[in-house]
C-alpha cells in the first residue's frame, strides 16, 4: 500500500501564459511550487507559505484560485502516492530561487507537456487543463 502524502500546488502563469517549473534539489522532475502541509495547516495556507519560502512571492488569498484535489503518483518518492490541492495564480513579479529549490523555468504549456521530467501532477491535470485537452 503506498503512502500518502497531502500537498498543495500552485499554477503560476506569467502575463504570456507560461507556467513557472521548478525542480528541487536532489531531485530530477520539474514540478509547480508547493509541499507538504504542516499539522493542522489549511491546503491555501500551505500554498501560500510554500510558495514564499520556495521562489519569494507573496500572496494574499484572494490573490489564488482553488482548482480542486487531485490524487496520483508523487514524482520523488517511491510507493508514494499524493493528495495534491491546486490552486492557480498569476503573477508579473520575478520568481527567485530559495530553501529547497535548484533550478526554476517559465515555459509554454505545449513545451512543458513535450518534456520528459515533468511530474505527473502537471502531465495528467495541470497542462492538459492549460491546453484545453
Amino acid at each position: 500500500m503506498p503512502k500518502i502524502l497531502t500537498i498543495a500546488a500552485l499554477q503560476l502563469l506569467d502575463a504570456s501564459g507560461r507556467i513557472l517549473l521548478v525542480r528541487k534539489q536532489g531531485t530530477t522532475t520539474f514540478m509547480q511550487p508547493g509541499g507538504k502541509l504542516e499539522f493542522g495547516e489549511s491546503p491555501l495556507s500551505a500554498v501560500l507559505r510554500e510558495t514564499q519560502e520556495e521562489i519569494g512571492l507573496v500572496f494574499s488569498p484572494d490573490q489564488v484560485t482553488a482548482m480542486g484535489m487531485w490524487k496520483g503518483p508523487a514524482a520523488n518518492e517511491a510507493d508514494t502516492d499524493i493528495h495534491a490541492y491546486l490552486f492557480a495564480a498569476r503573477t508579473l513579479e520575478s520568481p527567485r530561487i530559495q530553501a529547497e529549490i535548484d533550478q526554476i523555468m517559465w515555459l509554454e504549456p505545449e513545451t512543458a507537456m513535450a518534456r520528459p521530467d515533468i511530474a505527473p501532477l502537471l502531465r495528467e491535470k495541470v497542462l492538459p487543463g492549460l491546453l484545453g485537452r
